[in-house]
């Protein structure tokens, strides 16, 4: 399952890939993604930690990408908040450590279903790219028009 910060990490790079190269304040970030300010400056140093954030102090400091929205996947983002994308830890393939009360986790239906899940879940997150989900997120928000949804977002150029 998907915590309350991974979804406001995921929100917040968003915001910093759809406004370009620039820095922002974490209150605008905060502000344009939904995300608590308080919530906010505890993602944002693990996401600087990470490498996926570079800040500045200051009047004119901010945040913004470390890399190219195209080089962040939604799996990495998620591992750095949440940790192991398993929803067990017997069916984590870096976190690996076997339930208490199983006998044996070779012969495990449960541990096999989870691994399947893991993997399912794994083909996603690791294939999604921060850059087509902020051009999904700001689809999605756009008003709609008599034409249809909004086009695709200025600053993130479309995969091809």
């Amino acid at each position: 399952m998907l915590s309350m910060k991974a979804k406001y990490a995921l929100r917040a790079l968003a915001t910093l890939a759809l406004h370009g190269p620039g820095q922002l304040q974490a209150r605008r970030i905060a502000q344009d993604a939904g995300v608590p300010g308080k919530f906010l400056e505890a993602i944002l140093v693990d996401l600087r930690n990470a490498g996926l954030v570079e800040s500045r102090r200051g009047t004119q400091g901010g945040h913004r990408l470390a890399r190219d929205p195209e080089s962040i996947t939604l799996g990495e983002v998620v591992r750095v908040v949440d940790g192991p994308i398993a929803p067990i830890r017997c069916a984590s393939i870096t976190a690996y450590r076997p339930c208490e009360d199983c006998p044996d986790p070779g012969r495990c239906a449960v541990r096999l279903l989870m691994g399947e899940v893991r993997t399912a879940m794994s083909a996603v997150v690791d294939h999604r790219s921060l850059a087509q989900f902020a051009r999904d997120s700001a689809r999605l928000a756009a008003p709609l028009s008599p034409a249809g949804p909004a086009e695709e977002a200025p600053w993130i150029p479309a995969s091809p």
